[in-house]
């Protein structure tokens, strides 16, 4: 099978596309620069590819479907990755700071979904699996963009996978909650100490744990498994 995984050069991403890859997957892995996509190409090795992609423009987004298209590249696996932040709280948050992260977290999964959907469709076999957040189910203050965004990610895979089961699609959510990535390690030690306290397990998640859900839910084990939004969160969340 031939997977897409988004923003795979680096933490969770670039898990996800190495995990993929050992399991037999050829993968395309995207980053937003040329050098980005060299890194994910040297990474993956045999059977991995990397590739520029901006998520946050629906044109560029169109004109790289176009490109795998004329390449004849059918991905009937979706990892729907990449994402931004830019927190604020609501009264200070700009129209551009809420419409950014809700064009490069949401809207990009409903344009590459879409996109990708007949290939899956004449193949009548697919796995679209986004990845969300534990804030789009518990919020989190100065992120109401972010939060809004992941919660519609979520309600978009249960009205996906109502459309598409019947043609042997799963489109499923994997809600990770704080893993040991670099933006975590960037924060100073006292925030991370406060970060731990939250979560019953007592450690941050790793993004290998993540990636190995996502196989999971990518292989045919896991075919009756469809419009679910599945947390990995060591306990912090547990609606």
């Amino acid at each position: 099978m031939l997977a897409l995984v988004t923003g795979a050069s680096r933490g969770i991403g670039k898990a996800i596309a190495q995990r993929l890859i050992a399991s037999g997957h050829e993968v395309l892995g995207t980053a937003t620069t040329q050098p980005g996509a060299d890194a994910v190409t040297e990474l993956l090795g045999v059977g991995g590819r990397g590739c520029v992609l901006d998520i946050s423009s629906q044109q560029t987004i169109n004109d790289f479907l176009d490109e795998l298209k004329q390449q004849q590249l059918v991905p009937t696996i979706l990892i729907n990755n990449a994402g931004i932040t830019q927190d604020n709280i609501a009264l200070r948050m700009k129209a551009e700071e809420w419409q950014s992260v809700i064009d490069t977290n949401l809207s990009s999964v409903f344009h590459l979904s879409k996109g990708l959907l007949r290939g899956m469709t004449k193949a009548r076999w697919g796995r679209i699996i986004n990845i969300s957040s534990v804030v789009g189910s518990m919020g989190n203050p100065g992120q109401i963009n972010y939060a809004a965004a992941k919660a519609g990610m979520e309600g978009f895979c249960r009205a996906l996978a109502a459309e598409v089961a019947s043609r042997n699609i799963t489109v499923n959510a994997v809600a990770p909650g704080f893993i040991d990535t670099d933006m975590t390690k960037k924060l100073a030690e006292s925030q991370q100490t406060k970060l731990l306290e939250r979560v019953p397990a007592g450690r941050l998640g790793n993004p290998e744990e993540v990636a190995s859900l996502v196989d999971y839910l990518a292989s045919e084990q896991a075919a009756y498994i469809n419009g679910e939004t599945i947390h990995i969160n060591g306990g912090l969340y547990m609606g």
